[in-house]
């Protein structure tokens, strides 16, 4: 029986079984990924750019925009090559490595939206104070801590699951390395140390998760108080899209990872990674543009200046 001091690589799930199908596939994921490379980068350019964006909520979305970069970035390019080169196989430092950044960009992702629901609640429901208490210092301070809870939340579950000892082969039932599918391949009753960082770790995201409710609640009744109809449109433009990534994260994420084993499979396991995965970053950017004007003006400017240079 294997142990992880004799594992050197990793098999991970096969998108198809037939050839033609792996072509298609890579084509799909391709097609996916440089959609999401284009729609984050040019978020990301236009909040950069534009002076006018230069304020907390466009900071913290280019801050999710390289986020997402990152994430999509982790997992597409391995299931891509893997797809065109008819492979399964990853490195056990590659392994690691994919583990360890997925979990911080998704970590400071989540910790991300969190920060920009307590902006859009100060924004509403405390407008007098919004200048003092979303200074530039502020907001660099937020966003810092943001990703530095994703790099420690990385670190700890890295560094306790590959701790494990694995017994139970190298076969990864998933198209890329993640904790559940690790977890399966350890020894029985080692696991149990995960467990606990795991628990941990959903409480906190739990945290998370009812302070992004409570401020909801407060910024809908705000809202609803108000009586100009213009001002509660623009709060509602402003923070629909937020809510709407929120929820894509969070619905996708806690169904990929606290759905119940009876209903398990790889099939299913797949198609609720490739959700979580790759969905959110890809979508991101088109639900952040569709209803705000100051992002459309942006983007345009970004798109035509180029026309502009060659005249």
């Amino acid at each position: 029986m294997p142990n992880s001091s004799s594992i050197s690589e990793f098999l991970l799930l096969p998108l198809a079984d037939t050839r033609q199908l792996q072509l298609l596939h890579f084509w799909l994921l391709l097609g996916i990924y440089l959609a999401a490379l284009l729609g984050n980068g040019l978020i990301s350019t236009a909040v950069a750019c534009d002076r006018r964006l230069h304020t907390p909520m466009y900071f913290f979305l280019l801050n999710l925009a390289l986020l997402d970069l990152g994430c999509i970035s982790t997992t597409l390019p391995k299931a891509m090559a893997n797809a065109l080169w008819d492979t399964r196989a990853i490195s056990y430092t590659g392994c690691a490595a994919q583990l360890f950044f997925f979990l911080f960009f998704i970590s400071a992702e989540f910790s991300l939206l969190t920060i920009m629901s307590y902006d859009r609640y100060v924004a509403i429901c405390k407008p007098l104070h919004y200048g003092t208490l979303m200074d530039s210092r502020a907001c660099a301070t937020m966003a810092a801590a943001a990703w530095g809870a994703g790099l420690l939340n990385s670190l700890l579950h890295t560094a306790s699951t590959f701790s494990l000892p694995l017994c139970q082969g190298n076969v990864v039932n998933q198209f890329f390395c993640e904790i559940p599918q690790i977890l399966k391949l350890s020894c029985s009753g080692y696991y149990l140390r995960e467990l606990v960082v795991i628990i941990f770790n959903a409480s906190l995201g739990f945290g998370c998760f009812v302070f992004i409710v409570v401020s909801y609640v407060q910024i809908f009744m705000a809202v609803l108080r108000m009586l100009s109809e213009q001002g509660r449109h623009k709060a509602f433009s402003t923070c629909l899209p937020h809510l709407a990534v929120v929820s894509l994260f969070v619905i996708t994420a806690f169904f990929a990872y606290l759905k119940p084993p009876s209903i398990s499979s790889p099939l299913l396991d797949l198609t609720v990674a490739l959700l979580y995965a790759v969905v959110p970053p890809t979508l991101n950017p088109i639900i952040y543009s569709m209803r705000n004007r100051e992002i459309k003006h942006a983007l345009m400017k970004v798109l035509l200046y180029p026309l502009f240079q060659l005249q």
